[in-house]
């Protein structure tokens, strides 16, 4: 009976969490279903009536602003990125923990060491390299960014993963002559796809959400979503059932990103947890 009654308390616990977890994103979508009126309300009325204004203003109704721009940026920028961080992070974190190098405590230090400076400290320096290259307003400056800024993270996090590839798996390969390429794409691939999966989840989500690089060094051309959602808020105040929509769209590709590989990232974040 103790036993049933731990089970119990444990899974309500986990629904409670769960329901708190999802609260704010409930709370936002039903906010952008109430018009500005419902929505300005203090408290908000749960049970006003519900309208598609929002999302038509979010897909430029009156103003004639279309966000499939944003959009097609911020998905060109996320998706090139994280293929460039996997292609870079899985050999790198091939050589830290299935073939290590010598000192490669100070090379995991090192990609550490990256993620300590404020993003803020180097802007002013990235902004001046990108107006003397030309490359201000250009989709590929971000993506060139976004690779740098998720490359550290990836490379600790495949390493983990990488280490509990069976090493037995490897030494027949490397006895059948398996050369690297091949050891990477048909054996540490396979094994390792839960961690890559998760790897990859995160430095989309990363890439997509990442707003200071864009705002500052974006402008009508390569500007992303999160630069489109701040256009939102103007001088006339703070629309919320607009914003709310508009936070909903943007929202809806990570989600359903999640959604699609959750019981891969949820294998590749418990790999190796229990022995």
């Amino acid at each position: 009976m103790t036993a049933l009654v731990r089970r119990s308390t444990g899974g309500l616990l986990a629904w409670l969490c769960g329901l708190l977890f999802f609260l704010p994103f409930g709370w936002m979508v039903l906010t952008s279903l109430h018009s500005e009126q419902d929505a300005a309300t203090n408290p908000p009325g749960v049970g006003a009536a519900l309208t598609l204004d929002g999302y038509r203003e979010f897909f430029g109704a009156s103003t004639g602003t279309s966000p499939w721009p944003p959009l097609i940026n911020s998905a060109t920028a996320s998706v090139v990125s994280t293929l460039l961080v996997l292609a870079l992070a899985l050999p790198a974190a091939y050589a830290l923990s299935i073939r290590p190098v010598r000192k490669w405590t100070d090379v995991l230090f090192f990609f550490l060491s990256t993620k300590m400076l404020p993003v803020v400290a180097g802007l002013l320096p990235l902004y001046l390299i990108a107006q003397n290259t030309g490359m201000l307003d250009n989709i590929w400056l971000l993506v060139i960014l976004y690779t740098s800024m998720n490359l550290p993270i990836a490379v600790w996090m495949m390493r983990s993963f990488l280490a509990e590839v069976p090493k037995e798996i490897l030494e027949a390969a490397s006895i059948d002559g398996a050369g690297l390429p091949t050891t990477l794409v048909r054996i540490v691939v396979p094994v390792a796809a839960p961690g890559i999966a998760a790897t990859a989840l995160i430095s989309f989500i990363f890439s997509w959400n990442e707003l200071l690089f864009a705002r500052v060094l974006t402008g009508v051309v390569a500007g992303t979503v999160p630069v489109f959602l701040t256009g939102f808020v103007t001088s006339q105040g703070l629309f919320l059932a607009k914003v709310c929509a508009a936070a909903v769209c943007i929202s809806l590709p990570v989600l359903v990103a999640g959604f699609a590989a959750q019981d891969k990232l949820v294998q590749g974040l418990s790999l190796g947890a229990v022995k």
